[in-house]
């Protein structure tokens, strides 16, 4: 199967997982709005849980719900975020933000809602004994809040009124709460259902999440915002600095490129069992979206 079949049979069965997740809830707004804000992307973060989890031989049983977990944290991460009080965002996925198609309390409260389904489904008994379960709520409530997605966001809204940009050391800090955190937990998240050390995960995952959002940032200077399906050229429009500003769009290609081979050198020695992730991370540098 190539990597695109790969991710999109990933991202079918997470799709349902959540489906079925939020069918036990009330027929009301604010779970149409969840409902939502979790479907459709790539499910990236879901695939890492996914491919891991099949990498150290965890059943897919035992790893979906985790995958589905980390779609709803970063679900409800996308919701906030697009709020006018963050990046104030009228599109995702090229949508209406849930904020524009209902209204702001519904985009925040669906937002909540999203974060507590991604803990509640970390509980499923099929994940697993009860301290791996444990386990793996302590790591996604670390990798989302203020050690970890919540401080880098904190760290970037106070970007925006500092008085002299952030430099290169800065950014990357910022990057990896913001977008790295969850990246790296979704990674790890195989190692721990599996019971076995999370260091090469770890390795593999922080070269990729800063890879990825380099990515991002050359996407956001020359991407075509119809294939993004969303705003373009938001940070250079704020002034912002980003790894582009920084590095140059040359200089920021070469970075990503290797950072994708440090990435993919980690999780070698498990041959061929980590193939899929190593096309993963070759895969988000290489994404028009």
């Amino acid at each position: 199967m190539s990597f695109p079949d790969r991710l999109a049979c990933d991202a079918g069965l997470i799709q349902a997982r959540l489906d079925a997740a939020l069918a036990e809830y009330p027929d009301q707004s604010v779970v149409h709005a969840m409902a939502y804000a979790s479907a459709g992307g790539k499910r990236l973060r879901g695939f890492l849980v996914m491919e891991s989890a099949r990498m150290f031989g965890v059943p897919e049983a035992a790893a979906i719900s985790v995958a589905a977990a980390v779609e709803a944290l970063h679900a409800y991460s996308l919701v906030h975020d697009d709020l006018p009080a963050m990046d104030n965002d009228d599109l995702r996925r090229g949508l209406p933000t849930v904020h524009r198609k209902w209204d702001e309390a519904t985009g925040i409260l669906a937002g909540d809602a999203l974060q507590t389904l991604a803990f509640e489904l970390l509980t499923d008994p099929a994940i697993g004994a009860a301290e791996v379960r444990i386990g793996l709520v302590a790591g996604l409530a670390r990798a989302s809040g203020g050690r970890g997605m919540v401080y880098g966001q904190a760290l970037d809204i106070a970007a925006e009124t500092a008085a002299e940009p952030l430099d290169l050391a800065q950014i990357t800090a910022l990057q990896a709460g913001k977008t790295g955190a969850l990246i790296r937990f979704s990674a790890e998240a195989g190692a721990i259902l599996a019971r076995r050390d999370t260091k090469a995960m770890r390795v593999y995952a922080d070269a990729l999440g800063l890879a990825f959002q380099i990515a991002d940032d050359i996407l956001d200077v020359t991407g075509d915002a119809a294939k993004a399906g969303k705003r373009l050229q938001k940070d250079a429009e704020a002034g912002k600095a980003t790894f582009v500003s920084l590095l140059g769009l040359e200089g920021a290609r070469a970075r990503a490129a290797l950072l994708v081979e440090q990435s993919c050198a980690a999780i070698a020695p498990f041959g061929t069992a980590a193939e899929n992730l190593i096309d993963c991370a070759r895969f988000v540098i290489s994404r028009e979206s």
